[in-house]
């Protein structure tokens, strides 16, 4: 894992990582890795999205606890993930650092893009820091580090009408305490395709999951870009 410090407040991911609990031990078809676009099991498209040829590099925008960085490194992929918290990282190092292929690394997104001579097969980003991110930051950066044809995909959950750009997002603490901010962007999905394609993506395009059966189910936002 890289020494290298990240260039925003780890509190608030820290304290988001002590919330979100560990990745099952097996999915419904009684696999140890799999991909998950959404934030419910068993749900949505997998890696396929990732369109990777044989032995790619791939890297993931804020890797979390690295379940899906794992699936994609049990593929025969090179699997790099980035995160800001090292709780987070703790996790993914504890479950999976000995998986070959798997490379954790603690620096934001921008940063790394930034200053990595990498040429990348895809990037990606499961309710990450894609989301987390002002995108005239870090669209230039993943567009400069993929290869041509490389894909760039991204979900999270679409935006509440009207309230669009940059939000307030906030994840709480216990009740004697403030909940810890963090800044997210949201756009509708037309809007997503337009902001792709200023900063030189190709075939871009958005689609709306729709939740799985059940109350209070909340649908998922996919984005999808080639280099």
């Amino acid at each position: 894992m890289s020494e290298s410090e990240p260039m925003v407040d780890t509190a608030a991911w820290n304290t988001y990582a002590q919330q979100k609990p560990d990745r099952r031990p097996t999915n419904a078809a009684g696999e140890t890795t799999w991909f998950n676009w959404t934030q419910y099991p068993d749900h949505g498209p997998g890696a396929e999205v990732l369109d990777l040829a044989p032995a790619s590099v791939v890297l993931e925008l804020g890797c979390g606890k690295g379940g899906n960085l794992a699936h994609l490194a049990t593929l025969g992929h090179r699997a790099i993930g980035l995160d800001v918290s090292p709780a987070q990282l703790a996790g993914a190092q504890e479950r999976w650092g000995a998986l070959p292929g798997v490379e954790l690394r603690q620096v934001e997104a921008v940063a790394f893009l930034g200053e990595t001579d990498e040429k990348l097969d895809a990037v990606f980003s499961v309710f990450g820091a894609a989301w987390f991110t002002d995108p005239e930051k870090l669209l230039p950066t993943v567009r400069g580090r993929l290869r041509p044809g490389g894909v760039f995909a991204f979900s999270h959950r679409p935006a509440i009408e009207g309230c669009y750009g940059c939000q307030a997002s906030y994840i709480n603490r216990s009740e004697e305490e403030d909940p810890l901010v963090v800044k997210r962007w949201d756009y509708e999905a037309d809007r997503w395709v337009e902001i792709l394609g200023k900063y030189g993506f190709t075939d871009a395009s958005a689609e709306v999951l729709p939740a799985p059966p059940g109350p209070r189910k909340i649908d998922t936002l996919l984005v999808h870009a080639r280099a």
